[in-house]
């Protein structure tokens, strides 16, 4: 009776406020499944409102639903129960079909933010280029996004840049809509976890089961309209070790010059899904193949031609890439301070040869980096305040002499700037015998720290001696 009730208030009080509602609203299941070929084969091409679609079987598929995340499937469930269509999409489909447990789950449907906010107590509208629902269960979040239209519509509430570069679209459609909006045939694939059917609109399975990464549509079009799908097609050809298609590959290094027109913001977020990847070392390898590399990083492309400077990144990269395979975590404060600090080298030797102290010249040259790189890629505040500090302790780790090992042991970022010494001693930058002092030094007790110690050479600054107080005689 109450889904019966559910059913009469959607269906008919807001399916129709969905551009395209008519194409998007379905027969049951088993229509949804007549197919022109044979009923024995195991690819059905969907007739109806999903024409085109191939209809992939679980028994094709196979994909693992102990993989699933609860959340996602109640997700769907709920929406299902509205009386709305709903998909897990995108990535998670793609890391599902390669037997790899996804990191977060997306769903599209032909609901409304509106009426997707309203089925689900736990959740919130989000996003101003394109509105989005995020629907919480626990600590997992699941991104609920309405079927796309086109941006190109000329009622719909889009906006487009001179360059091309999609700047608002929040224009709802078909499911057919939406796949057309997707950036790779990889990401353009359906799954219902109800029916175990994957609806495909771009030969997507195909292209996966290929290890090919092909962009949906003109090439040069989809990246001016994002052009972060240029970032995003290296990072997912590192990643999952697919070969990037010829016609989708072509444009990217004469159009690298748009990445100047995206705000520093997305950028930046982009990139640390980059260098986060676990694949960060054959990421760094694909950008610079592609010349996408020049001006993210300022100098990063100068730092990588040196020996010991592109010794010293992928050293770090390659320890990134190990902890995060591991399951361990990785801070982007430490990965950011460690792919800028070539730079920051020059910036401080530049300004001690200007004639300032080594300290107040290292403080100058964070400042100048910093400030350079935010021009670029917007590091958050949080990242750059630890960036600081494991620069500021390096200095402190070649003063092995009195008090001040003691008291650099117990510094809140003691073990990231130690980490960041190993590093620099691993490169060559550093005689080794820097790290293995403080490691033993770390590792040891009271007395054998104290025996350790290096005689103080650093000249005692004297005490000023007080001055003695005269009374002041008063004449009588």
């Amino acid at each position: 009776m109450i889904k019966k009730l559910l059913d009469r208030i959607f269906k008919s009080k807001h399916a129709p406020s969905i551009a395209h509602a008519s194409s998007t609203t379905h027969p049951p299941h088993k229509a949804q499944q007549r197919s022109k070929l044979s009923a024995k084969s195991a690819h059905k091409h969907v007739d109806g409102p999903h024409h085109g679609a191939l209809s992939i079987a679980h028994k094709t598929h196979k994909i693992d639903r102990d993989l699933l995340s609860n959340a996602a499937l109640k997700t769907t469930e709920g929406l299902h129960k509205a009386g709305f269509e709903a998909y897990i999409v995108g990535g998670a489909v793609r890391d599902l079909l390669l037997n790899r447990r996804p990191k977060d789950f997306d769903v599209a449907t032909d609901a409304t933010p509106e009426q997707v906010n309203r089925i689900f107590r736990r959740s919130r509208l989000i996003g101003k280029r394109f509105r989005l629902v995020h629907v919480l269960f626990g600590d997992e979040t699941i991104e609920v996004s309405t079927f796309r239209g086109s941006h190109l519509e000329a009622a719909g509430d889009a906006k487009v840049s001179d360059s091309g570069r999609i700047i608002r679209d929040n224009v709802f459609g078909s499911i057919v809509d939406d796949a057309l909006r997707r950036d790779f045939t990889a990401n353009a694939l359906y799954y219902n976890p109800a029916s175990q059917e994957i609806l495909d609109f771009h030969n997507g399975y195909a292209d996966i089961k290929a290890g090919i990464l092909r962009i949906i549509g003109k090439p040069e079009t989809r990246y001016a309209e994002d052009p972060v799908r240029m970032l995003r097609a290296v990072r997912l050809s590192a990643k999952l070790g697919l070969n990037i298609e010829a016609s989708s590959q072509a444009p990217i290094a004469k159009m690298a010059n748009l990445l100047e027109d995206v705000p520093p913001s997305r950028l930046f977020d982009e990139m640390l899904k980059l260098f986060l990847s676990g694949h960060a070392m054959e990421s760094v390898a694909a950008l610079r193949a592609q010349h996408l590399h020049h001006g993210l990083l300022p100098m990063l492309d100068v730092v990588l031609e040196q020996p010991m400077g592109e010794r010293f990144v992928m050293l770090a990269l390659q320890n990134t890439d190990e902890r995060i395979l591991a399951g361990k975590s990785a801070n982007p404060s430490f990965l950011f301070a460690s792919l800028l600090w070539h730079e920051m080298l020059v910036a401080w030797e530049n300004h001690k040869k200007d004639g300032q102290h080594a300290i107040p010249a290292l403080h100058l040259a964070t400042s100048e980096v910093i400030a350079s790189q935010a021009e670029k890629l917007a590091i958050h505040n949080r990242y750059t305040a630890t960036m600081r500090e494991i620069w500021g302790l390096q200095p402190r780790f070649e003063q092995r002499a009195g008090k001040r090992p003691f008291a650099l042991l117990t510094h809140p970022r003691y073990r990231a700037g130690y980490d960041f010494l190993l590093l620099r001693c691993a490169s060559g930058e550093l005689p080794m015998e820097l790290g293995e002092w403080w490691t033993t030094f770390a590792n040891a007790d009271g007395e054998a720290r104290t025996a350790m110690l290096q005689a103080d050479s650093t000249p005692k600054k004297r005490r000023k001696r007080p001055r003695k107080k005269t009374t002041a005689i008063t004449p009588e």
